[in-house]
């Protein structure tokens, strides 16, 4: 919907999508959706649900045997993200970097757009 001929709408680290594909190997599961909904401190959150059936009008992306839908009203909002899988001591989980991100919470969780 948003994007650019030859370009994939996001990318996904190597660690990213070997996690993705490990999930996508347990019950039904097509891929993963990736959204954008308003809330936490900063206006806006990411969302990521298990997809047991692909939407038409999600943005698919599919790399190294992982597949991620984008929300057609997210679009707009994660075109041009790299979406990682990082482990700490205490933590581990998806990490995105988006270019369209203008603020961010301290914890990371919330984050905000131009003119949002």
């Amino acid at each position: 919907m948003f994007g650019i001929p030859g370009k994939q709408a996001v990318t996904m680290t190597p660690t990213a999508a070997s996690q993705i594909a490990k999930l996508m190997s347990k019950g039904d599961t097509k891929g993963l959706r990736i959204g954008v909904k308003k809330g936490g401190c900063a206006g806006m959150e990411y969302t990521m649900d298990y997809v047991t059936e692909v939407d038409p009008n999600d943005e698919v992306v599919e790399q190294d045997g992982a597949r991620v839908m984008i929300a057609p009203m997210a679009q707009m909002f994660l075109f041009g993200t790299e979406i990682d899988y990082q482990t700490s001591l205490l933590e581990s989980g998806f990490v995105f970097n988006n270019p369209n991100v203008t603020e961010a919470c301290g914890c990371g969780e919330s984050i905000k757009f131009e003119g949002m």
